[in-house]
């Protein structure tokens, strides 16, 4: 199964990819709303109460001038990013699954071509008279 999550997941081809962009829009505030106020809370808890959505690297400080920001701070937002990571794990699991299923009720629904039926048994005396036949047909 991990196996297939790979491929679909850096693979996959343009229905794969077509379903994703559909569920990946429909999904995409659920699975937002799980990781932001489920999931990274828990990590959070587990990791000494980090706030994963305040995780950065500060590049440069702000420049303020009294209250005014005269040039913004600038930071790599790698806590949000972390974030996203996890929505994009769920979101592409929850499509693995979606089309797993879909080929599944795919070739549940594709049966095996029926079988010709088999010819009727030939009557004994026919069977006879064409084992007459043949013994005439050699004796010539």
């Amino acid at each position: 199964m991990w196996k297939e999550f790979k491929d679909f997941a850096f693979k996959g081809n343009v229905l794969d990819l077509a379903v994703a962009v559909v569920m990946g829009g429909a999904f995409g505030k659920i699975v937002t709303s799980l990781v932001n106020d489920i999931i990274m809370p828990v990590v959070g808890f587990f990791t000494a109460g980090t706030d994963f959505s305040t995780l950065k690297y500060v590049l440069s400080q702000a420049v303020m001038d009294g209250e005014t920001i005269v040039t913004p701070e600038a930071a790599i937002l790698y806590g949000s990013f972390i974030k996203n990571i996890v929505d994009f794990i769920i979101i592409a699991f929850s499509i693995f699954l979606a089309i797993k299923f879909i080929n599944k009720a795919k070739k549940k629904k594709v049966q095996e071509p029926e079988k010709a039926p088999e010819p009727e048994p030939v009557p004994q005396d026919i069977k006879l008279l064409e084992e007459i036949r043949d013994l005439l047909k050699n004796n010539k």
